[in-house]
C-alpha cells in the first residue's frame, strides 16, 4: 500500500529505526530522534543498494516519488543512480572551484613563475578586472561567447576599442589555459573574432628628418630639468632601447670597463638577455650620471624616492617641455628614428640593426639561421651612430647616404 502525507505526519519515533514503505522500492526511514529520511532500494548486477534521496518534509512525498522515477530511468539505461549522484556532486564541486577568477589567478601566478615583467603582469591584471566583476565567480565551463561579448561591448561603448581588443585576447588566454589544464573544452573568444570595432593604429611619433633630429638633440642638451631626465633622453637617442628598459635600468647591468649594458631577460620584452655595446659618448654620460645616482640601485630613480624608477610619462613630458607635441616626438620614437637612419645609410647589415633593436625575426626559417649577435659589427655601428649624432647636433654639413651598403 502506498504512503500518504497523513500517514507520514502521524508516524512517531520509536526506540529503534523503522521503515514506512511506499512503492517501487521507495521507503521512509523513521529514526529514534524523529528524523525521517527517504531511501530507495534497488538492485545493480544482482546486488542490493540504497540511494539517499533526502529528508522529509524538505523532500515531499511527491518529490521523493519524482526522484525515484528519475533513478529508475537511469537504471533502465544501465546507469547506477548512486554512482551518477556522486559524479554529479564531484562535477558541481569542480565547477565551483574552477571559476574564471580562480583560473585567471592561477595563470597570473604562472606568468610570475616564468619571470614575466611585472609591468606585463600588471597590464594583464588591469584588463582582467573588466571581466571579473561579471564572470569572475562563474564556472568557466558555464561562460558563453555572448557573456564575453557583453563585457567587451561595455568597454567598446566608452570608445576604448583597443582595450576591448586586448581584453578579448586576455580572456581568451585564460580559457586556453583552462583547456590546457583539462578544465574547459572550448574558448568562446574564438567565435568573437571580427565582432569588435578594429582599433585605429596610431604609430608613435618619430622624427625622420636629419636636420630636424639635430634640432631635437640640441634641445635635449639645453634641457633645464632634472639631470637624470636629461641623461635619459640623451641615452635614448644614443642607444635607442625600449623606454621601459632604460627607465628601469640598474647599475649592476652596466660594465663600464667593457662598455657593455646587459638587459636581463626579466626586463627585456622578448624574455631573453640583450647585450648592448656602449659608445664613448654613452659611456661619458653614464660616468657623469654615476655621480648623481651611483650609490643607489637604479640608474634613473624617481625624484620622490630612490626605490622607484622614473615614471612612464617622465620622458614624454620632458619632450613636451622642450616644445615637441605628441604628434612630433615620443620617447619610443627614438627607436624608429635610429632604425630609419641606420637602414637608409646602407652601411650596416640589416640583421645587425634588428639585433641591436632586440627585434625577433618573424620568419621561423630565417630566425633559425640568424642566431648570431653580430656583436663586432654592432660595436662599430653604435660608435658610428654616436659620432653621426654629434655631427647632426652641431648642425654641420650632412653627407648624403649611399644608396646601398658599401
Amino acid at each position: 500500500m502506498s504512503l500518504t502525507d497523513t500517514a507520514i505526519r502521524a508516524a512517531k519515533p520509536a526506540e529503534r529505526p523503522y521503515k514506512l514503505a511506499d512503492s517501487g522500492g521507495l521507503f521512509l526511514q523513521v529514526a529514534p530522534n524523529g528524523s525521517r529520511l527517504w531511501r530507495l532500494k534497488y538492485r545493480v548486477d544482482g546486488r542490493e543498494k540504497l540511494l539517499a534521496i533526502g529528508a522529509y518534509p524538505v523532500v515531499t512525498l511527491a518529490k521523493a516519488r519524482e526522484k525515484r522515477d528519475e533513478a529508475k530511468a537511469l537504471l533502465a539505461d544501465g546507469i547506477d543512480p548512486s554512482r551518477h549522484k556522486r559524479e554529479a556532486k564531484r562535477a558541481a564541486e569542480a565547477a565551483a572551484s574552477n571559476t574564471f577568477r580562480m583560473i585567471a589567478e592561477e595563470l597570473v601566478d604562472k606568468l610570475r613563475r616564468e619571470g614575466r615583467a611585472e609591468i606585463t603582469i600588471a597590464k594583464k591584471i588591469w584588463l582582467l578586472d573588466f571581466a571579473l566583476g561579471t564572470i569572475g565567480d562563474r564556472a568557466i565551463t558555464d561562460i558563453s561567447a555572448a557573456d564575453v561579448l557583453e563585457i567587451l561591448r561595455r568597454v567598446e561603448a566608452r570608445g576604448n576599442h583597443e582595450t576591448a581588443t586586448r581584453l578579448r585576447s586576455t580572456i581568451g588566454t585564460v580559457f586556453r589555459y583552462a583547456i590546457a589544464t583539462a578544465r574547459a573544452e572550448t574558448d568562446p573568444t574564438f567565435a568573437l573574432r571580427g565582432a569588435l570595432t578594429t582599433p585605429k593604429v596610431t604609430h608613435r611619433a618619430a622624427i625622420t628628418n636629419e636636420k630636424a633630429f639635430g634640432g631635437l638633440l640640441r634641445a635635449i642638451d639645453g634641457f633645464e630639468g632634472q639631470p637624470t631626465t636629461k641623461a635619459a633622453l640623451q641615452l635614448m637617442a644614443l642607444l635607442f632601447p625600449r623606454p621601459g628598459e632604460l627607465r628601469e635600468a640598474e647599475w649592476t647591468e652596466f660594465d663600464l670597463d667593457k662598455a657593455v649594458w646587459t638587459i636581463p631577460a626579466s626586463r627585456a620584452k622578448m624574455r631573453r638577455p640583450h647585450r648592448m655595446p656602449l659608445s664613448t659618448q654613452a659611456m661619458a654620460i653614464l660616468r657623469e650620471l654615476h655621480g648623481f645616482t651611483g650609490r643607489g640601485r637604479l640608474v634613473f630613480p624617481c625624484i620622490r624616492t630612490v626605490l622607484r624608477p622614473l615614471s612612464e610619462n617622465t620622458l614624454n613630458a620632458a619632450l613636451r617641455r622642450l616644445g615637441y607635441t605628441k604628434d612630433e616626438a615620443t620617447s619610443h620614437g627614438f627607436r624608429a628614428t635610429a632604425s630609419t637612419f641606420l637602414n637608409e645609410c646602407g652601411l650596416w647589415n640589416p640583421d645587425a640593426i634588428e639585433r641591436q633593436l632586440a627585434h625577433v625575426e618573424n620568419n621561423d626559417v630565417r630566425r633559425a639561421y640568424a642566431r648570431g649577435e653580430h656583436w663586432d659589427e654592432r660595436v662599430r655601428m653604435m660608435q658610428w651612430w654616436a659620432d653621426h649624432l654629434d655631427q647632426l647636433r652641431l648642425g654641420g654639413e650632412v653627407v648624403a647616404f649611399p644608396s646601398r651598403r658599401a
